[in-house]
Protein backbone atom coordinates (compact mmCIF):
# COMPACT_ATOMS: atom_id res chain seq x y z
CA UNK A 1 0.00 0.00 0.00
CA UNK A 2 2.77 2.34 0.64
CA UNK A 3 4.53 1.41 -2.37
CA UNK A 4 1.22 2.30 -4.06
CA UNK A 5 1.21 5.83 -2.28
CA UNK A 6 4.69 6.79 -2.95
CA UNK A 7 4.06 5.56 -6.88
CA UNK A 8 0.99 7.85 -7.30
CA UNK A 9 3.16 10.90 -5.77
CA UNK A 10 5.77 10.32 -8.60
CA UNK A 11 2.85 9.79 -11.27
CA UNK A 12 1.36 13.28 -9.56
CA UNK A 13 4.96 14.83 -9.39
CA UNK A 14 5.46 14.16 -13.44
CA UNK A 15 1.96 15.16 -14.36
CA UNK A 16 3.15 18.58 -12.34
CA UNK A 17 6.20 19.09 -13.76
CA UNK A 18 4.89 18.28 -17.66
CA UNK A 19 2.91 21.35 -16.84
CA UNK A 20 5.17 22.87 -15.69
CA UNK A 21 7.35 23.02 -18.18
CA UNK A 22 4.87 23.43 -20.63
CA UNK A 23 3.90 26.59 -18.96
CA UNK A 24 5.53 29.18 -21.13
CA UNK A 25 5.39 31.76 -23.73
CA UNK A 26 7.48 31.38 -26.80
CA UNK A 27 8.71 33.63 -29.01
CA UNK A 28 8.66 31.38 -31.67
CA UNK A 29 7.65 27.91 -33.26
CA UNK A 30 10.99 26.92 -32.58
CA UNK A 31 11.14 27.27 -29.28
CA UNK A 32 7.94 24.58 -29.07
CA UNK A 33 8.75 21.70 -27.78
CA UNK A 34 8.60 18.72 -30.22
CA UNK A 35 7.17 16.48 -27.92
CA UNK A 36 4.08 18.14 -28.24
CA UNK A 37 3.51 17.22 -31.28
CA UNK A 38 3.68 14.07 -31.23
CA UNK A 39 0.37 13.37 -29.67
CA UNK A 40 -2.64 15.23 -28.07
CA UNK A 41 -0.74 17.08 -25.43
CA UNK A 42 -3.30 19.84 -24.65
CA UNK A 43 -6.74 19.79 -23.87
CA UNK A 44 -8.24 23.08 -25.95
CA UNK A 45 -5.79 24.52 -28.49
CA UNK A 46 -7.11 28.48 -29.08
CA UNK A 47 -6.00 29.60 -32.59
CA UNK A 48 -6.14 33.87 -32.50
CA UNK A 49 -4.86 35.53 -29.63
CA UNK A 50 -6.91 38.71 -29.98
CA UNK A 51 -10.09 40.25 -27.62
CA UNK A 52 -11.07 36.48 -27.42
CA UNK A 53 -8.45 34.51 -27.77
CA UNK A 54 -7.14 35.59 -24.67
CA UNK A 55 -10.28 36.11 -22.96
CA UNK A 56 -10.84 32.54 -23.68
CA UNK A 57 -7.45 31.34 -23.01
CA UNK A 58 -7.46 33.16 -19.25
CA UNK A 59 -10.90 31.52 -18.41
CA UNK A 60 -10.31 28.05 -19.32
CA UNK A 61 -6.72 27.87 -17.77
CA UNK A 62 -8.67 28.94 -14.76
CA UNK A 63 -9.41 25.31 -14.39
CA UNK A 64 -5.94 23.34 -13.49
CA UNK A 65 -7.19 20.40 -15.13
CA UNK A 66 -7.37 21.69 -18.73
CA UNK A 67 -4.20 22.34 -20.32
CA UNK A 68 -4.30 25.14 -22.73
CA UNK A 69 -2.52 26.07 -25.74
CA UNK A 70 -2.77 30.04 -26.94
CA UNK A 71 -1.33 30.57 -31.01
CA UNK A 72 -0.94 34.18 -32.08
CA UNK A 73 0.64 35.07 -35.52
CA UNK A 74 2.50 38.55 -34.53
CA UNK A 75 4.73 39.43 -31.89
CA UNK A 76 3.96 39.58 -27.96
CA UNK A 77 2.66 42.92 -26.52
CA UNK A 78 4.92 42.99 -23.26
CA UNK A 79 7.93 45.37 -23.36
CA UNK A 80 6.53 47.79 -26.00
CA UNK A 81 5.71 50.90 -24.55
CA UNK A 82 3.93 52.47 -27.67
CA UNK A 83 1.16 49.18 -26.89
CA UNK A 84 0.76 50.62 -23.40
CA UNK A 85 0.57 54.42 -24.27
CA UNK A 86 -2.68 55.40 -25.22
CA UNK A 87 -2.06 58.70 -26.94
CA UNK A 88 0.18 55.96 -29.75
CA UNK A 89 -3.29 54.66 -31.18
CA UNK A 90 -2.68 56.34 -34.17
CA UNK A 91 1.04 55.12 -34.29
CA UNK A 92 0.42 51.95 -33.54
CA UNK A 93 -1.93 51.63 -36.49
CA UNK A 94 0.37 52.37 -38.37
CA UNK A 95 3.00 50.42 -37.70
CA UNK A 96 2.95 47.17 -40.23
CA UNK A 97 4.23 45.24 -37.12
CA UNK A 98 1.05 45.35 -35.51
CA UNK A 99 -1.51 45.12 -38.74
CA UNK A 100 -1.78 41.96 -40.76
CA UNK A 101 -1.13 44.56 -43.83
CA UNK A 102 -4.32 43.43 -45.97
CA UNK A 103 -6.15 45.81 -48.44
CA UNK A 104 -9.76 44.98 -49.69
CA UNK A 105 -10.25 44.09 -53.17
CA UNK A 106 -11.33 46.78 -55.12
CA UNK A 107 -15.04 48.04 -53.81
CA UNK A 108 -17.45 48.70 -56.65
CA UNK A 109 -19.48 51.44 -54.18
CA UNK A 110 -16.37 53.53 -54.00
CA UNK A 111 -14.96 54.33 -57.32
CA UNK A 112 -12.52 50.57 -56.70
CA UNK A 113 -11.03 51.84 -54.64
CA UNK A 114 -9.14 49.00 -52.13
CA UNK A 115 -9.35 49.56 -48.77
CA UNK A 116 -6.59 49.46 -46.16
CA UNK A 117 -7.89 47.03 -43.55
CA UNK A 118 -6.66 46.96 -40.45
CA UNK A 119 -6.49 43.78 -38.11
CA UNK A 120 -4.71 43.07 -35.30
CA UNK A 121 -1.15 41.23 -35.77
CA UNK A 122 0.09 41.02 -31.97
CA UNK A 123 -1.04 39.27 -28.82
CA UNK A 124 -4.06 41.15 -27.90
CA UNK A 125 -5.13 41.65 -31.43
CA UNK A 126 -7.38 44.55 -32.32
CA UNK A 127 -7.51 45.17 -28.24
CA UNK A 128 -3.95 46.29 -28.53
CA UNK A 129 -3.67 48.99 -31.47
CA UNK A 130 -7.43 49.87 -31.80
CA UNK A 131 -8.89 53.69 -30.46
CA UNK A 132 -9.80 51.76 -27.34
CA UNK A 133 -13.53 53.24 -27.49
CA UNK A 134 -15.69 51.32 -24.95
CA UNK A 135 -19.66 50.74 -26.03
CA UNK A 136 -21.75 47.67 -26.05
CA UNK A 137 -24.38 48.39 -28.24
CA UNK A 138 -28.39 48.21 -27.81
CA UNK A 139 -29.59 45.74 -25.95
CA UNK A 140 -31.70 44.82 -29.29
CA UNK A 141 -28.50 44.26 -30.66
CA UNK A 142 -27.63 40.89 -28.33
CA UNK A 143 -31.42 40.18 -28.27
CA UNK A 144 -31.25 39.49 -32.31
CA UNK A 145 -28.19 37.01 -31.50
CA UNK A 146 -30.73 35.03 -29.88
CA UNK A 147 -33.27 35.82 -32.19
CA UNK A 148 -31.25 34.23 -34.73
CA UNK A 149 -29.73 31.39 -33.11
CA UNK A 150 -33.40 30.37 -31.44
CA UNK A 151 -31.57 30.04 -28.04
CA UNK A 152 -32.57 32.38 -25.27
CA UNK A 153 -28.99 32.71 -23.69
CA UNK A 154 -28.15 34.78 -26.29
CA UNK A 155 -29.76 37.55 -25.35
CA UNK A 156 -29.20 40.81 -23.64
CA UNK A 157 -31.48 39.86 -20.09
CA UNK A 158 -29.08 36.29 -20.11
CA UNK A 159 -26.08 37.84 -20.67
CA UNK A 160 -26.00 40.64 -18.42
CA UNK A 161 -23.40 38.67 -15.68
CA UNK A 162 -21.16 38.66 -18.47
CA UNK A 163 -21.33 42.21 -19.97
CA UNK A 164 -20.41 43.11 -16.31
CA UNK A 165 -17.96 40.23 -15.59
CA UNK A 166 -15.55 41.36 -18.01
CA UNK A 167 -15.15 44.88 -17.17
CA UNK A 168 -13.41 47.19 -13.68
CA UNK A 169 -14.69 50.95 -14.33
CA UNK A 170 -11.89 52.80 -13.08
CA UNK A 171 -11.33 56.79 -12.38
CA UNK A 172 -9.82 58.24 -14.83
CA UNK A 173 -6.05 58.95 -15.04
CA UNK A 174 -5.72 61.85 -12.68
CA UNK A 175 -8.75 61.05 -10.79
CA UNK A 176 -10.87 64.26 -11.78
CA UNK A 177 -14.61 64.31 -10.79
CA UNK A 178 -16.71 62.71 -13.16
CA UNK A 179 -19.80 63.14 -11.66
CA UNK A 180 -22.85 63.34 -13.90
CA UNK A 181 -20.70 61.64 -16.59
CA UNK A 182 -21.58 57.95 -16.36
CA UNK A 183 -24.31 56.11 -14.65
CA UNK A 184 -22.27 53.87 -11.87
CA UNK A 185 -25.20 51.46 -12.08
CA UNK A 186 -24.47 49.86 -15.44
CA UNK A 187 -20.64 49.13 -15.18
CA UNK A 188 -18.57 46.03 -13.31
CA UNK A 189 -16.03 47.07 -11.12
CA UNK A 190 -14.32 43.15 -10.67
CA UNK A 191 -13.64 42.42 -13.74
CA UNK A 192 -10.24 42.67 -15.89
CA UNK A 193 -10.72 44.94 -18.83
CA UNK A 194 -10.31 48.76 -17.38
CA UNK A 195 -12.54 51.37 -18.19
CA UNK A 196 -12.61 54.38 -17.96
CA UNK A 197 -13.77 58.47 -18.97
CA UNK A 198 -10.61 60.35 -20.70
CA UNK A 199 -8.00 62.27 -18.62
CA UNK A 200 -8.80 65.33 -19.66
CA UNK A 201 -11.26 67.54 -18.56
CA UNK A 202 -13.88 69.29 -20.54
CA UNK A 203 -13.65 71.93 -22.65
CA UNK A 204 -16.29 74.94 -24.22
CA UNK A 205 -17.06 72.54 -26.89
CA UNK A 206 -18.44 69.72 -24.91
CA UNK A 207 -20.41 72.49 -22.85
CA UNK A 208 -21.81 73.53 -26.27
CA UNK A 209 -22.49 70.15 -27.26
CA UNK A 210 -24.31 68.97 -24.07
CA UNK A 211 -26.58 72.92 -24.20
CA UNK A 212 -27.31 71.98 -28.00
CA UNK A 213 -28.71 68.52 -27.19
CA UNK A 214 -31.00 70.33 -24.02
CA UNK A 215 -32.14 73.12 -26.47
CA UNK A 216 -33.19 70.68 -29.74
CA UNK A 217 -35.74 68.78 -29.74
CA UNK A 218 -34.18 66.06 -32.15
CA UNK A 219 -31.34 65.07 -29.84
CA UNK A 220 -30.78 64.42 -26.10
CA UNK A 221 -28.45 63.87 -23.42
CA UNK A 222 -27.51 60.40 -22.36
CA UNK A 223 -25.75 59.82 -19.15
CA UNK A 224 -23.93 56.30 -20.17
CA UNK A 225 -23.71 54.52 -23.82
CA UNK A 226 -23.67 51.11 -22.31
CA UNK A 227 -27.08 51.03 -20.06
CA UNK A 228 -28.19 49.28 -23.20
CA UNK A 229 -30.12 52.53 -24.63
CA UNK A 230 -27.05 54.55 -25.96
CA UNK A 231 -28.64 57.30 -28.52
CA UNK A 232 -28.05 60.51 -27.35
CA UNK A 233 -24.63 62.61 -26.81
CA UNK A 234 -23.07 60.85 -24.21
CA UNK A 235 -19.36 60.97 -22.47
CA UNK A 236 -16.48 58.76 -24.00
CA UNK A 237 -15.84 55.65 -22.57
CA UNK A 238 -12.05 54.01 -22.97
CA UNK A 239 -10.81 50.89 -22.05
CA UNK A 240 -7.77 52.58 -20.35
CA UNK A 241 -6.54 51.51 -16.72
CA UNK A 242 -3.99 53.73 -14.33
CA UNK A 243 -3.26 55.63 -17.69
CA UNK A 244 -2.22 52.70 -19.73
CA UNK A 245 -3.91 50.99 -22.87
CA UNK A 246 -6.20 48.00 -21.18
CA UNK A 247 -6.03 45.30 -23.51
CA UNK A 248 -6.79 41.80 -23.62
CA UNK A 249 -3.25 40.63 -23.34
CA UNK A 250 -2.69 42.90 -20.26
CA UNK A 251 -6.25 42.43 -19.13
CA UNK A 252 -6.77 38.48 -18.76
CA UNK A 253 -2.85 37.43 -19.86
CA UNK A 254 -0.55 39.80 -16.92
CA UNK A 255 2.35 38.34 -14.95
CA UNK A 256 -0.24 35.82 -12.34
CA UNK A 257 -1.61 34.10 -15.59
CA UNK A 258 1.23 34.33 -17.54
CA UNK A 259 2.88 31.47 -15.04
CA UNK A 260 -0.26 29.47 -14.59
CA UNK A 261 1.39 25.82 -15.53
CA UNK A 262 -1.43 25.00 -17.65
CA UNK A 263 -0.91 27.75 -19.67
CA UNK A 264 1.25 27.92 -22.90
CA UNK A 265 1.22 31.02 -25.07
CA UNK A 266 3.45 30.78 -28.25
CA UNK A 267 3.34 33.58 -30.45
CA UNK A 268 5.27 34.93 -34.02
CA UNK A 269 3.33 31.84 -34.92
CA UNK A 270 1.01 31.39 -38.00
CA UNK A 271 -1.78 28.83 -37.83
CA UNK A 272 -2.47 27.84 -42.02
CA UNK A 273 -5.13 25.34 -41.22
CA UNK A 274 -7.09 22.54 -39.38
CA UNK A 275 -7.12 19.28 -40.09
CA UNK A 276 -9.47 16.25 -39.68
CA UNK A 277 -8.04 14.23 -36.65
CA UNK A 278 -6.32 10.76 -37.70
CA UNK A 279 -9.42 7.81 -36.75
CA UNK A 280 -12.81 6.95 -37.87
CA UNK A 281 -15.67 9.69 -38.90
CA UNK A 282 -19.26 9.22 -37.10
CA UNK A 283 -21.16 9.84 -40.58
CA UNK A 284 -21.21 13.39 -41.89
CA UNK A 285 -19.74 14.51 -39.13
CA UNK A 286 -15.23 14.93 -39.19
CA UNK A 287 -13.03 15.24 -36.05
CA UNK A 288 -11.03 18.98 -36.21
CA UNK A 289 -8.52 18.39 -33.56
CA UNK A 290 -5.55 19.31 -35.04
CA UNK A 291 -3.71 22.62 -36.07
CA UNK A 292 -1.08 22.68 -39.07
CA UNK A 293 1.56 25.38 -37.54
CA UNK A 294 4.40 27.57 -39.33
CA UNK A 295 6.93 30.33 -38.03
CA UNK A 296 5.21 33.61 -39.35
CA UNK A 297 7.12 34.19 -42.27
CA UNK A 298 6.82 30.50 -43.49
CA UNK A 299 9.22 27.43 -43.31
CA UNK A 300 8.87 23.52 -42.57
CA UNK A 301 5.03 23.00 -40.63
CA UNK A 302 4.05 21.16 -37.57
CA UNK A 303 0.93 20.04 -35.86
CA UNK A 304 -0.50 20.41 -32.74
CA UNK A 305 -3.74 18.05 -31.80
CA UNK A 306 -6.21 19.23 -28.90
CA UNK A 307 -7.54 16.28 -26.45
CA UNK A 308 -10.74 17.98 -25.90
CA UNK A 309 -11.16 21.45 -28.63
CA UNK A 310 -9.73 23.35 -30.99
CA UNK A 311 -11.24 26.87 -31.19
CA UNK A 312 -10.96 29.99 -33.73
CA UNK A 313 -10.62 33.15 -32.28
CA UNK A 314 -8.85 34.63 -35.23
CA UNK A 315 -11.49 37.04 -35.78
CA UNK A 316 -14.24 37.73 -38.58
CA UNK A 317 -11.80 37.60 -41.27
CA UNK A 318 -9.19 35.39 -39.86
CA UNK A 319 -11.40 32.87 -38.48
CA UNK A 320 -12.96 32.63 -41.66
CA UNK A 321 -9.95 32.52 -43.68
CA UNK A 322 -8.35 28.93 -41.76
CA UNK A 323 -11.65 27.81 -42.41
CA UNK A 324 -11.56 27.99 -46.16
CA UNK A 325 -8.13 26.93 -46.43
CA UNK A 326 -9.01 23.75 -44.58
CA UNK A 327 -11.86 23.18 -46.77
CA UNK A 328 -14.47 24.25 -44.47
CA UNK A 329 -16.76 26.50 -46.53
CA UNK A 330 -18.97 26.59 -49.74
CA UNK A 331 -17.74 23.34 -52.17
CA UNK A 332 -18.16 24.27 -55.13
CA UNK A 333 -16.08 27.49 -54.36
CA UNK A 334 -13.18 25.99 -52.79
CA UNK A 335 -12.83 23.29 -55.72
CA UNK A 336 -12.40 25.61 -58.26
CA UNK A 337 -9.55 26.71 -56.89
CA UNK A 338 -7.79 23.50 -56.01
CA UNK A 339 -8.71 23.03 -52.08
CA UNK A 340 -10.25 19.82 -51.59
CA UNK A 341 -13.50 20.06 -49.36
CA UNK A 342 -13.73 18.77 -45.96
CA UNK A 343 -16.99 20.12 -44.89
CA UNK A 344 -19.73 21.93 -47.29
CA UNK A 345 -20.86 24.71 -45.51
CA UNK A 346 -22.06 27.39 -48.22
CA UNK A 347 -21.93 30.66 -45.40
CA UNK A 348 -18.49 30.58 -44.35
CA UNK A 349 -17.06 33.91 -45.18
CA UNK A 350 -20.51 34.97 -46.52
CA UNK A 351 -22.24 37.90 -44.59
CA UNK A 352 -19.06 39.93 -44.12
CA UNK A 353 -20.95 43.02 -42.18
CA UNK A 354 -18.73 46.56 -41.44
CA UNK A 355 -19.62 50.13 -40.42
CA UNK A 356 -18.23 52.49 -42.62
CA UNK A 357 -17.56 56.07 -42.10
CA UNK A 358 -17.02 59.02 -44.06
CA UNK A 359 -15.94 62.29 -42.61
CA UNK A 360 -17.44 66.13 -42.48
CA UNK A 361 -15.98 69.58 -41.62
CA UNK A 362 -16.72 72.96 -39.92
CA UNK A 363 -14.64 76.57 -39.46
CA UNK A 364 -14.44 77.82 -36.13
CA UNK A 365 -13.40 80.28 -33.75
CA UNK A 366 -12.54 77.93 -30.80
CA UNK A 367 -9.41 78.13 -29.33
CA UNK A 368 -6.90 74.65 -28.87
CA UNK A 369 -3.75 74.34 -26.40
CA UNK A 370 -0.99 73.01 -28.04
CA UNK A 371 1.14 69.94 -26.01
CA UNK A 372 4.20 70.00 -25.63
CA UNK A 373 5.34 66.65 -26.60
CA UNK A 374 8.57 66.49 -24.32
CA UNK A 375 6.58 67.59 -21.44
CA UNK A 376 3.91 65.11 -22.33
CA UNK A 377 5.95 62.62 -22.42
CA UNK A 378 7.91 62.54 -19.27
CA UNK A 379 4.56 63.50 -17.44
CA UNK A 380 2.81 59.92 -18.54
CA UNK A 381 6.75 58.08 -18.11
CA UNK A 382 6.40 59.51 -14.25
CA UNK A 383 2.71 59.10 -13.57
CA UNK A 384 0.88 58.08 -16.10
CA UNK A 385 -1.25 61.16 -16.49
CA UNK A 386 -1.55 63.55 -19.18
CA UNK A 387 -2.51 64.29 -23.21
CA UNK A 388 -0.25 60.92 -23.60
CA UNK A 389 -2.97 59.12 -20.90
CA UNK A 390 -5.86 59.43 -23.64
CA UNK A 391 -5.85 58.63 -27.25
CA UNK A 392 -5.21 60.79 -29.73
CA UNK A 393 -8.43 61.46 -31.82
CA UNK A 394 -11.64 62.35 -30.61
CA UNK A 395 -12.42 62.10 -27.14
CA UNK A 396 -14.59 63.17 -24.95
CA UNK A 397 -18.19 62.85 -26.83
CA UNK A 398 -20.39 61.04 -29.06
CA UNK A 399 -23.85 61.23 -30.61
CA UNK A 400 -25.31 58.21 -31.27
CA UNK A 401 -28.51 58.49 -33.44
CA UNK A 402 -31.22 57.42 -35.08
CA UNK A 403 -33.17 58.03 -38.40
CA UNK A 404 -36.51 59.86 -37.47
CA UNK A 405 -39.64 57.33 -37.01
CA UNK A 406 -41.15 59.11 -40.20
CA UNK A 407 -37.98 58.97 -42.43
CA UNK A 408 -38.79 58.46 -46.29
CA UNK A 409 -36.05 55.67 -45.84
CA UNK A 410 -37.79 53.69 -43.17
CA UNK A 411 -40.70 53.32 -45.37
CA UNK A 412 -38.97 52.25 -48.00
CA UNK A 413 -36.76 49.71 -46.50
CA UNK A 414 -37.54 47.89 -43.56
CA UNK A 415 -35.70 49.13 -40.50
CA UNK A 416 -31.98 48.06 -40.50
CA UNK A 417 -31.39 48.08 -36.53
CA UNK A 418 -31.75 45.60 -34.60
CA UNK A 419 -34.93 47.86 -32.21
CA UNK A 420 -35.62 50.55 -31.29
CA UNK A 421 -33.22 50.88 -29.02
CA UNK A 422 -30.28 50.73 -31.63
CA UNK A 423 -28.89 53.43 -33.52
CA UNK A 424 -28.42 54.55 -36.91
CA UNK A 425 -25.46 56.38 -36.56
CA UNK A 426 -22.66 57.07 -34.68
CA UNK A 427 -21.41 60.66 -35.08
CA UNK A 428 -18.20 61.81 -32.88
CA UNK A 429 -18.18 65.08 -31.52
CA UNK A 430 -14.92 66.77 -31.61
CA UNK A 431 -13.57 70.61 -31.77
CA UNK A 432 -11.58 72.87 -29.58
CA UNK A 433 -9.60 74.74 -32.09
CA UNK A 434 -10.14 76.30 -35.43
CA UNK A 435 -11.96 73.68 -37.21
CA UNK A 436 -14.90 70.74 -36.23
CA UNK A 437 -14.41 67.68 -36.92
CA UNK A 438 -17.10 64.80 -37.42
CA UNK A 439 -16.96 61.28 -38.48
CA UNK A 440 -20.73 60.06 -39.42
CA UNK A 441 -20.40 56.07 -39.15
CA UNK A 442 -23.39 54.40 -40.58
CA UNK A 443 -24.25 51.37 -37.88
CA UNK A 444 -26.61 49.33 -39.78
CA UNK A 445 -25.76 48.91 -43.38
CA UNK A 446 -27.67 46.46 -45.64
CA UNK A 447 -24.70 45.62 -48.07
CA UNK A 448 -23.17 43.00 -46.75
CA UNK A 449 -19.72 41.82 -47.93
CA UNK A 450 -17.75 38.49 -48.15
CA UNK A 451 -14.29 37.15 -47.05
CA UNK A 452 -12.94 34.16 -49.49
CA UNK A 453 -9.53 33.02 -50.77
CA UNK A 454 -8.17 32.52 -54.63
CA UNK A 455 -5.20 30.36 -53.40
CA UNK A 456 -4.26 26.86 -51.98
CA UNK A 457 -1.48 28.57 -49.82
CA UNK A 458 -2.59 29.51 -46.59
CA UNK A 459 -0.04 32.05 -46.17
CA UNK A 460 -1.57 34.02 -49.25
CA UNK A 461 -3.75 37.00 -47.88
CA UNK A 462 -7.46 36.82 -47.91
CA UNK A 463 -9.89 38.58 -50.30
CA UNK A 464 -11.46 40.87 -48.35
CA UNK A 465 -14.94 42.77 -49.68
CA UNK A 466 -16.61 44.83 -47.46
CA UNK A 467 -19.32 45.76 -50.19
CA UNK A 468 -19.55 49.45 -49.03
CA UNK A 469 -22.45 51.78 -50.60
CA UNK A 470 -23.63 48.79 -52.54
CA UNK A 471 -27.19 49.29 -51.43
CA UNK A 472 -29.27 52.06 -52.16
CA UNK A 473 -30.50 52.32 -48.42
CA UNK A 474 -26.44 52.67 -47.38
CA UNK A 475 -26.27 56.06 -49.55
CA UNK A 476 -29.28 57.41 -48.52
CA UNK A 477 -28.77 56.79 -45.17
CA UNK A 478 -25.11 58.35 -45.43
CA UNK A 479 -26.77 61.54 -47.10
CA UNK A 480 -29.15 61.45 -43.85
CA UNK A 481 -26.38 60.92 -41.37
CA UNK A 482 -24.60 64.48 -42.60
CA UNK A 483 -27.82 66.13 -42.76
CA UNK A 484 -28.35 65.44 -39.02
CA UNK A 485 -25.10 66.00 -38.16
CA UNK A 486 -25.29 69.38 -39.86
CA UNK A 487 -28.80 70.20 -37.93
CA UNK A 488 -27.19 69.26 -34.62
CA UNK A 489 -24.32 72.03 -35.33
CA UNK A 490 -27.02 74.79 -36.59
CA UNK A 491 -27.91 75.25 -33.05
CA UNK A 492 -28.06 78.26 -30.99
CA UNK A 493 -25.79 76.64 -28.80
CA UNK A 494 -23.08 77.40 -31.72
CA UNK A 495 -23.88 80.91 -32.05
CA UNK A 496 -20.36 82.97 -32.29
CA UNK A 497 -18.76 79.50 -32.81
CA UNK A 498 -18.86 77.87 -35.64
CA UNK A 499 -18.52 79.87 -39.01
CA UNK A 500 -19.07 77.78 -41.35
CA UNK A 501 -19.62 74.39 -43.41
CA UNK A 502 -16.84 73.06 -45.40
CA UNK A 503 -19.02 69.70 -46.39
CA UNK A 504 -18.60 67.83 -48.02
CA UNK A 505 -22.38 68.93 -48.53
CA UNK A 506 -24.91 66.84 -50.21
CA UNK A 507 -27.51 70.33 -50.43
CA UNK A 508 -24.79 72.46 -51.73
CA UNK A 509 -25.82 71.94 -55.16
CA UNK A 510 -28.43 69.42 -56.31
CA UNK A 511 -27.40 69.18 -60.28
CA UNK A 512 -26.41 66.17 -61.42
CA UNK A 513 -22.72 67.69 -61.72
CA UNK A 514 -23.36 68.97 -57.74
CA UNK A 515 -24.44 65.36 -56.75
CA UNK A 516 -21.67 63.96 -59.05
CA UNK A 517 -18.94 65.82 -56.80
CA UNK A 518 -20.57 65.30 -53.66
CA UNK A 519 -20.38 61.41 -54.15
CA UNK A 520 -16.76 61.77 -55.44
CA UNK A 521 -15.40 63.85 -52.14
CA UNK A 522 -17.50 60.98 -50.41
CA UNK A 523 -16.56 57.76 -52.52
CA UNK A 524 -12.33 59.03 -52.03
CA UNK A 525 -12.90 59.63 -48.28
CA UNK A 526 -15.03 56.17 -46.81
CA UNK A 527 -12.87 54.05 -44.82
CA UNK A 528 -13.97 51.41 -42.66
CA UNK A 529 -14.07 51.73 -38.19
CA UNK A 530 -12.73 48.05 -38.79
CA UNK A 531 -15.44 46.19 -37.25
CA UNK A 532 -16.25 43.09 -39.03
CA UNK A 533 -18.93 40.56 -38.19
CA UNK A 534 -21.08 37.69 -39.44
CA UNK A 535 -18.41 35.52 -41.77
CA UNK A 536 -19.38 32.45 -39.57
CA UNK A 537 -22.75 33.46 -38.27
CA UNK A 538 -24.63 31.87 -35.25
CA UNK A 539 -27.79 29.42 -35.98
CA UNK A 540 -30.15 27.45 -33.93
CA UNK A 541 -28.84 23.89 -32.95
CA UNK A 542 -29.82 20.91 -35.93
CA UNK A 543 -30.06 23.96 -38.67
CA UNK A 544 -28.72 22.90 -41.93
CA UNK A 545 -25.51 23.91 -44.18
CA UNK A 546 -27.19 25.47 -47.18
CA UNK A 547 -27.61 29.19 -48.05
CA UNK A 548 -28.79 31.65 -44.71
CA UNK A 549 -28.54 28.56 -42.57
CA UNK A 550 -25.32 29.70 -40.48
CA UNK A 551 -21.86 27.83 -39.70
CA UNK A 552 -21.94 27.17 -35.82
CA UNK A 553 -24.50 26.46 -33.92
CA UNK A 554 -25.94 28.34 -30.53
CA UNK A 555 -23.15 26.57 -28.76
CA UNK A 556 -20.75 27.94 -30.91
CA UNK A 557 -19.79 24.25 -32.73
CA UNK A 558 -18.81 24.10 -36.24
CA UNK A 559 -21.77 22.20 -37.96
CA UNK A 560 -21.00 18.59 -39.05
CA UNK A 561 -17.61 19.01 -37.22
CA UNK A 562 -16.46 17.36 -33.60
CA UNK A 563 -13.95 19.54 -31.13
CA UNK A 564 -14.21 22.41 -33.40
CA UNK A 565 -15.93 26.07 -32.59
CA UNK A 566 -15.21 29.66 -33.33
CA UNK A 567 -15.36 32.39 -30.65
CA UNK A 568 -15.22 35.64 -31.68
CA UNK A 569 -16.63 38.37 -33.93
CA UNK A 570 -17.53 35.83 -36.86
CA UNK A 571 -20.19 34.50 -35.17
CA UNK A 572 -22.53 37.69 -34.84
CA UNK A 573 -24.83 37.77 -37.10
CA UNK A 574 -25.59 41.44 -37.64
CA UNK A 575 -22.44 44.14 -36.62
CA UNK A 576 -23.30 45.85 -33.38
CA UNK A 577 -24.40 49.35 -33.21
CA UNK A 578 -20.97 49.64 -31.24
CA UNK A 579 -17.12 49.69 -30.86
CA UNK A 580 -16.84 45.22 -31.29
CA UNK A 581 -14.78 45.01 -28.26
CA UNK A 582 -17.36 45.01 -25.45
CA UNK A 583 -19.53 42.52 -27.32
CA UNK A 584 -16.28 40.06 -27.90
CA UNK A 585 -15.52 40.13 -24.74
CA UNK A 586 -19.00 39.43 -23.60
CA UNK A 587 -19.17 36.47 -26.10
CA UNK A 588 -15.51 35.45 -24.66
CA UNK A 589 -17.27 35.61 -21.21
CA UNK A 590 -20.25 33.37 -22.06
CA UNK A 591 -18.49 31.17 -24.81
CA UNK A 592 -15.96 30.09 -21.29
CA UNK A 593 -18.86 29.00 -19.52
CA UNK A 594 -20.29 26.66 -22.20
CA UNK A 595 -17.04 24.73 -22.84
CA UNK A 596 -16.49 24.39 -18.94
CA UNK A 597 -19.98 23.42 -18.57
CA UNK A 598 -19.80 20.93 -20.85
CA UNK A 599 -16.04 19.38 -20.22
CA UNK A 600 -16.63 20.25 -16.34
Amino acid sequence: MKRLSTFSALVALSVTTVRIVQAAVYQSIDELPLSVSTGATYDFILVGGGGAGAALASRLSENPNFNVLLIEAGPDNEGREGLAMPSKNLEVQADKTYHWGWYTTPQAGVNNRSIEYKSGHVLGGGTSMNGMVYTRGADNDYDLWGKVAKDKKWSWKALAPYIKKHEKWVQPPGERNISGQYDPRVHGYKGPVGVSLPWSSPIEFDIRCLKNAEIQDEFNFNLDPNSGKPTGVTWTQFTINGGERSSSATAYLGPSVRKRPNLTILVNTYAKRVLQYDGPSIGLWKDIRTVEITARNGGPSRTVTAKKEVILTAGAVGSAKILLDSGIGPKEELEKIGVKSVVDIHDVGKGLTDHLTTSIMWSANGTDTPINATEALELWQKERIGPYAEPTGPRHQILWSRLPEDSALLKEYKDPSAGPNAPHFEITLSGGGTTVFSFVVLLTPYSRGSVTINSTDPLSPPLIDLAFLTHPFDRAAVIEGIRQTKRFYSGVAWDGYITSFLGPDPDADPTPEGQEKFWDAIKADVNSFFHPCGTAAISPIGSGVGKGEGVVDADLKVKRTRGLRVVDAAIIPYVPTAHTQAAVYILAERAADLIKEQWA
